[in-house]
């Protein structure tokens, strides 16, 4: 039986040309002004996630 993909994941993680899992990172949500601009421009960016992380992701979006 086929496995249905895990929509909140999908969301969430982007998969690369490379089958690397791109995950966005936490704290950008509020108080973006106590940020520094060196801090905002590093969460910014996509980050890998973990081999473990990635191990679950994959079973997850099937």
């Amino acid at each position: 039986m086929k496995h249905k993909t895990h929509k909140s994941v999908s969301k969430r993680v982007r998969v690369t040309g490379t089958g690397k899992y791109m995950r966005s990172r936490a704290h950008r949500s509020h108080y973006k002004l106590a940020k520094g601009s060196g801090t905002w421009s590093r969460l910014k960016r996509d980050v890998e996630a973990s081999k473990g992380d990635s191990k679950k992701i994959r079973k997850l979006l099937g």
